[in-house]
């Protein structure tokens, strides 16, 4: 198996692509919508809104919160997930600045 050399790239470069390894499936961007829609801390009712077994959605969760991309909080038994506004503002600085640059470009690609 081959080696990462993830100290190849930047922090930066290492931190989206984390970001965007842990969006890498459908179910973690229902999580993110879900959690859009619902705008507040969620503890539990996400195995009503997926399609998912509990032990396949607390694994999804886990990558996400892996990423930062949610935080949780504890609440008796259970943990309450809601989204991390710092991450999701880094996502957005990154694809806006590539949008500029794309906007600004005069020249066509390809």
């Amino acid at each position: 198996m081959g080696v990462s050399k993830t100290d190849l790239f930047s922090e930066k470069q290492n931190d989206i692509a984390l970001i965007m390894k842990a969006m890498g499936h459908p179910a973690r961007i229902a999580i993110i919508e879900h959690l859009l829609k619902v705008n507040s801390c969620i503890c539990g009712d996400l195995v009503i809104e997926l399609p998912l077994s509990q032990p396949t959605i607390s694994q999804h969760l886990k990558e996400l919160k892996t990423a930062n991309l949610i935080q949780g909080t504890i609440d008796g038994n259970s943990i309450c997930y809601c989204l991390n506004p710092k991450v999701i503002e880094k996502l957005h600085k990154y694809f806006s600045g590539i949008s500029e640059k794309i906007n600004s470009s005069q020249t066509s690609c390809c």
